[in-house]
């Protein structure tokens, strides 16, 4: 049984962290009380925000938590796709917006140690300054720092990449009772008993409250060459990632997305995609030290796609050709918002996306449910939209599917069941948060969740930090 914030608790949070730093007008709060999860039926308000200035603030709040047995959920820049910022059960919402301070660039050592509030588009532009590259590029650039941590979030480059878990060094973390902990730090190697920063790493503000992280640096590529690259259909397009894959060719992104999508995003922008034919692309891009080793990786790449029934192979080779393909294949997802229920994050071995594909195209047809379809072509990484209202005539149709909501959830779980008959998951990216608790077991299996639990019980046992998520 949780307790519920007295007036006395207020004014102890205000004492932490200060009145200008508490909020408890609930239209105010609105803006805390969701993530970027479309069904608002699941938003709930909390009973307060506090906004701290740092760990020793976070400390002292999560110690009255516990006392009270208050819940706790962090939030970072709520650009979540699952409810895992949602605040179901009230309590405090802890806010890390007062904290986005780029702490350190460390050139010798190819690190950046920065605040857990720190946005992605703020970062990319610090280490940028000074020459550095951080590759994962999960999306959204609002979303910060330690929400992307929290999620393990991935994103298009991953196939060459990988993961932010690839990136992360060292983390400082407050744990449910208040303590302040430091994991790992500015090393590579480290064999030093558990791996409790890989155990934080996806843990979706469960386990505790990522304040600071040490992140691995690269110095950037020279160029890049982006090709689009046009197929009658999915099928074929999709079928073509392990040839080029298996000719040593090692792309920094391969996407696939399909005309429909495409059209939507070009009307929203007033771009135009490159390509004119074809109803299915692959996007694929490739990075070298100069415009040769480009063009030959350029013009392998074309001779298999070919082979594999491409109907061309263009090639934006400038800043700017490149720039206006990326704008259009990155504002996808705000394209179809408006009209989305939910976005699917599936995940299955890449000989499978394209029988996987083709499933999501049967369910399609069988529900009379528009789903969209993208995703990361090299990493299996499967993104389907599940729509309330139709494409038609070339235009997304702001009209209502009669019977969306009966449809909803069993289009899902079909598309789920099929990803798992596959050798996959139902979460690449996006992590499990509220609307994928239910289907945790069917994925995993109750052994595992067993342990999940006992870990959870064991950094939390009043269950006060983010509950309800994940199990």
């Amino acid at each position: 049984m949780y307790g519920k914030i007295s007036v006395n608790v207020i004014e102890e949070l205000k004492k932490i962290s200060g009145d200008k730093n508490i909020i408890v007008d609930k239209d105010l709060m609105t803006d805390y009380s969701h993530d970027e999860l479309s069904l608002s039926e699941l938003w709930n308000l909390p009973e307060v925000v506090v906004k701290p200035a740092n760990e020793a603030e976070i400390s002292e709040i999560l110690k009255i938590a516990n006392r009270e047995k208050i819940p706790v959920v962090p939030k970072g820049g709520g650009t979540g796709l699952c409810g895992g910022s949602i605040p179901t059960l009230g309590g405090i919402v802890i806010s890390l917006e007062n904290m986005q301070k780029v702490l350190e660039i460390d050139e010798d050592n190819l690190m950046a140690v920065v605040e857990a509030g720190v946005t992605l588009k703020d970062f990319y532009g610090a280490i940028e300054s000074r020459n550095l590259y951080f590759p994962p590029h999960p999306g959204e650039e609002s979303a910060d720092i330690g929400g992307l941590i929290a999620t393990n979030a991935g994103g298009a480059r991953a196939i060459k990449y990988g993961v932010i878990r690839n990136f992360v060094r060292g983390l400082q973390v407050v744990l449910p009772q208040g303590e302040v902990i430091q994991i790992g730090g500015k090393i590579v190697k480290n064999s030093t008993g558990y791996s409790l920063l890989n155990l934080m790493i996806g843990s979706e503000g469960t386990l505790g409250i990522i304040t600071k992280a040490i992140i691995g640096l690269l110095p950037p590529s020279a160029k890049t060459f982006t090709l689009i690259i046009p197929y009658d259909n999915l099928h074929d397009a999709i079928k073509t990632v392990p040839e080029i894959l298996k000719k040593k060719i090692l792309p920094m992104a391969v996407e696939f997305v399909e005309k429909e999508v495409i059209t939507v995003t070009e009307k929203m922008l007033n771009k135009k995609w490159p390509c004119r034919i074809g109803n299915s692309y692959l996007m694929v891009i490739i990075e070298g030290s100069n415009d040769n080793e480009l063009e030959n990786m350029a013009e392998a790449i074309s001779e298999v796609c070919v082979t594999n029934n491409a109907l061309d192979v263009f090639v934006a080779d400038t800043p700017e050709k490149q720039k206006n393909v990326l704008d259009i294949r990155s504002q996808v997802y705000e394209a179809l918002k408006p009209n989305t229920l939910e976005i699917l994050d599936t995940v299955v071995p890449r000989s499978e996306i394209a029988r996987h594909v083709d499933q999501v195209h049967k369910i399609s047809s069988t529900h009379n449910m528009w789903l969209p379809i993208y995703g990361h072509a090299a990493d299996g990484n499967v993104h389907v939209h599940l729509m309330k209202a139709k494409f038609i005539n070339e235009k997304l149709d702001s009209a209502e599917i009669p019977g969306w909501q009966e449809k909803y959830q069993t289009v899902r779980e079909e598309i789920y069941k099929d990803a798992l008959l596959r050798g996959g998951t139902i979460s690449g990216e996006h992590g499990i948060g509220i609307t994928k608790a239910k289907y945790l077991e069917m994925a995993i299996g109750k052994s595992q969740i067993t342990i999940m639990k006992g870990i959870k019980t064991l950094f939390d046992p009043l269950n006060i930090l983010n509950p309800g998520k994940i199990f």
